[in-house]
């Protein structure tokens, strides 16, 4: 899973291109966007958002208010992650800050929930093999 901004030219390696905000970007026609969907619910609260305004130095505060408000809504991510189960996925935003902005941390918040539905197997933790010849 990556993330890159809607300006950007896809590439062949995106795979399923999502845009992740809940207002189209600025000076783009919908026709010129390659995207497999647009999930705006999956974007922060507006109250969210006009409260961050790509502050840095909220960035910490908003990471853990947007994890709560995802928290409250798997119905929003679990489409992407679904895609992401399928195929390589690129989060696609459109703040000029490529560090501090939505998509980031819903990246990571995807990855940790990815790897929690992998399951148990051996060389993962949580993994015992079952004694031979015993039964549940």
């Amino acid at each position: 899973m990556r993330t890159q901004r809607v300006y950007a030219a896809p590439a062949a390696t995106d795979g399923a291109r999502y845009l992740v905000d809940r207002l189209w970007p600025r000076g783009l026609k919908k026709e010129a966007v390659s995207l497999a969907g647009w999930l705006k619910d999956v974007a922060p609260s507006a109250a969210l958002r006009q409260w961050f305004r790509h502050q840095p130095a909220k960035w910490a505060e908003f990471q853990r208010r947007y994890i709560a408000e995802l928290d409250a809504r798997p119905a929003a991510w679990e489409p992407l992650l679904e895609a992401a189960r399928r195929g390589p996925v690129t989060l696609v935003f459109g703040a000029r800050d490529q560090a501090h902005n939505n998509a980031v941390a819903l990246k990571a918040y995807l990855e940790k929930k990815l790897t929690g539905f992998r399951g148990a197997g051996p060389g993962r933790p949580g993994w015992r093999s079952r004694p031979s010849g015993r039964r549940r």
